[in-house]
């Protein structure tokens, strides 16, 4: 009878699988599907039983976490970067990077490693892969390099894109403490953060003998995002954690590339000849600059701060079964609030008219539509199979089969949710839920298993992306038109871009990516399983 209800209770898992994976069925109705599916298996009697008004709530307290803070965040970050780009702001930018340094090793570094963080932890949904690459093939790098170099480096900060969003809605959704959880997650990252970039230098310069010239520079740019991200997780929270990172590692290679340039032949890259002022940079960074600013004087590193504008909160009784808490809604003190008024205030700035501003906010709107429909079924899909016991039932069935070995597992379920939804967020939503289960399963004496297991999901929800089609279509789609534009500037011949256009198909860039994808997800497995018990050993030293 349990393994009946096990594979009952896996039923909207494997809908999504089927769905996403191989019918290919947009992600809004697949998600939409295993929502109502999951609602009929929680009400039939022969089945889970549950009351359809407290499965209804469950439902209602899912679409309230989904649009706030979510989808409040996603909509202010990618308003946010589509009003840079409206203003021209972002052209601004990708001048003042590519004139760094005209080694291509050391650019990589810059625009995948440090300007690709930023991107993810600013606006995330595919903007830390598909912005860089653009820039790299417009400057003359592989376009096939390019795509793969920025996959693989968007697999470690994915867990906090978007201002955080993916590790903070595994909080709530878990109520575990942000803070903590980000500190765990960071822990789980740092061997990982520390040789990403060593990745990427192999990756676009043609192996390890690349790095031969380019070791200290590379290696301090690991060190740049894993240090200051456990620091910032540690004291901050997880909202900042990859944005102060990412800044940190572009001062480095800027520094770097100055009192140590590198000019071998073999590396060199034409770079952009257009001097950009102090002040146009000022300005064209304005808004990143303010968002920086208010989220940290309004997180918790300044109570006086944050204490007043935490307090204008409203706990409204939603979710109405057992084990139920209020929900609450913080209205100011949200980081989605303070992007918005950043934006804004670039926005006028960069001097757009306000109603230049509001027509890009309209078309943000617009273009998120089809994922606003697709988070909040997800989100409420996860409550509904955690409210009716499926999450547990599943956890129990694992863990039943893999016993003690599970946490060497548990990545593969972080990276399977990110593959199929191409989302970190929508990763931890679906299974965050399902590692807490698996830790009161294994070990329920053990007081900090359920952040270990939460904290893998989260961490291994950027490798599953780095294979997720959704990432791939994305890079693809700003790449294209990107590669075009160099084919048609530089007069490269039909057989040549008839070449590179070819590269750049979905099949071409799974293969070239697949083996990193593995690799990453086998180390995460390791890390889980050996890194356990040490990381409690230091656990009061972490946290």
């Amino acid at each position: 009878m349990m393994s009946l209800m096990v594979l009952i209770a896996l039923i909207p898992i494997i809908w999504l699988v089927l769905a996403l994976a191989i019918l290919k069925i947009p992600a809004w109705k697949a998600c939409s599907i295993a929502a109502i599916v999951s609602f009929i298996i929680a009400i039939i009697p022969s089945f889970y039983d549950k009351s359809p008004a407290i499965m209804l709530s469950g439902a209602a307290e899912g679409a309230a976490l989904a649009i706030w803070p979510i989808l409040l965040v996603i909509t202010a970050a990618i308003f946010a970067y589509n009003l840079v780009v409206h203003t021209k702001a972002m052209e601004t930018i990708k001048t003042m990077l590519s004139s760094v340094t005209s080694d291509k090793r050391v650019l990589a570094l810059l625009l995948v490693w440090g300007f690709g963080n930023f991107m993810e932890g600013m606006a995330g949904f595919g903007t830390a892969v598909a912005i860089p690459a653009a820039m790299m093939v417009a400057v003359g790098f592989n376009p096939l390099k390019s795509i793969v170099a920025c996959l693989v480096a968007n697999s470690v900060p994915t867990t906090y894109g978007s201002i955080g969003i993916p590790t903070t809605t595994l909080a709530a959704l878990t109520t575990l403490d942000p803070l903590h959880l980000g500190t765990f997650i960071s822990a789980q990252l740092f061997i990982l953060n520390v040789i990403t970039p060593f990745f990427i230098v192999a990756i676009i310069a043609g192996g390890i003998r690349a790095i031969k010239g380019v070791f200290t520079i590379t290696l301090l740019c690991g060190f740049a995002l894993a240090i200051p991200q456990l620091l910032i997780n540690k004291f901050m929270g997880p909202e900042l954690s990859v944005i102060g990172s990412s800044i940190i590692i572009m001062a480095i290679i800027i520094i770097m590339a100055k009192i140590m340039p590198n000019n071998e032949p073999e590396y060199q890259v034409e770079a952009p000849t257009t001097k950009i002022s102090f002040k146009e940079g000022l300005i064209a960074t304005c808004p990143f600059i303010l968002i920086f600013l208010l989220l940290l004087c309004t997180s918790k590193l300044i109570p006086a701060i944050n204490g007043p504008l935490a307090s204008i909160k409203t706990s409204v009784p939603i979710y109405q079964g057992e084990g139920a808490k209020p929900y609450t809604f913080v209205w100011i003190a949200t980081p989605g609030i303070m992007i918005f008024i950043s934006a804004f205030i670039g926005g006028f700035v960069q001097k757009a008219k306000a109603s230049e501003i509001f027509n890009v906010l309209g078309n943000t709107f617009k273009g998120l539509k089809f994922t606003y429909i697709t988070i909040i079924a997800v989100v409420i899909t996860a409550k509904l199979m955690t409210y009716s016991g499926m999450t547990i039932d599943i956890a129990n069935a694992l863990v039943a089969a893999t016993g003690s070995l599970y946490p060497a597992f548990a990545p593969v379920v972080g990276a399977l949710g990110a593959f199929l939804t191409g989302s970190g967020t929508n990763a931890n939503v679906l299974f965050g839920p399902l590692q807490i289960a698996a830790a009161a399963q294994l070990d329920p004496s053990h007081p900090h298993l359920a952040l270990w297991l939460a904290g893998i999901n989260s961490g291994a929800a950027g490798i599953g992306k780095m294979f997720s089609p959704q990432s791939i279509a994305i890079a693809i789609g700003a790449v294209g038109p990107a590669l075009a534009a160099f084919v048609k500037e530089n007069n490269v011949n039909a057989s040549e871009a008839d070449k590179l256009n070819k590269s750049i198909e979905a099949s071409s860039i799974m293969q070239a990516v697949v083996g990193y994808f593995l690799l990453f997800l086998i180390a995460d497995g390791l890390i889980s399983y050996f890194g356990l018990q040490l990381v409690f050993q230091l656990y009061d030293i972490l946290l």
